[in-house]
């Protein structure tokens, strides 16, 4: 089976996550963390910040990975990197996904998620309900 190796990037902002819903393809209108395929030649980083470029018309930091997932579709392996990423410059505007929403903990489940993006949300809850927790200074995940 052919492996598809992509990049993820969880857009935090203070207490709340950016998602994006897919506009075209066979994942149409399901959920997901904005990012795409690395190109050869391309670091993660290099590919992530391309990405989110191109679809979002916003220049990022890429910063620490968070998880990298690996998902069984019918006819492909996708092995997905999800990195942190904070805005340099830009409003993240939607140039191919049909819509974007920026979600609070609590709110992370009330998306219909692409599988591989499931694992992702759910990382992210335990990471922001850590956060909650006494001692705990970090305002995002």
């Amino acid at each position: 089976m052919k492996t598809v190796h992509v990049v993820a990037a969880v857009i935090c902002e203070k207490d709340r996550v950016f998602a994006t819903q897919r506009g075209y393809g066979a994942q149409k209108g399901g959920w997901e963390f904005p990012g795409g395929k690395i190109e050869p030649g391309e670091t993660p980083q290099q590919a992530l910040c391309r990405e989110i470029l191109e679809e979002l018309d916003t220049r990022i930091r890429v910063e620490e990975l968070l998880t990298c997932v690996e998902y069984d579709y019918p006819t492909f392996h996708l092995s997905m990197a999800c990195y942190f990423a904070s805005v340099v410059e830009g409003s993240l505007t939607l140039k191919e996904h049909a819509a974007a929403r920026w979600l609070s903990k609590q709110e992370l489940g009330s998306v219909a998620w692409l599988p591989p993006d499931r694992e992702i949300a759910a990382l992210l809850q335990t990471r922001l309900a850590a956060t909650d927790a006494p001692g705990q200074g970090r305002e995002a995940p």
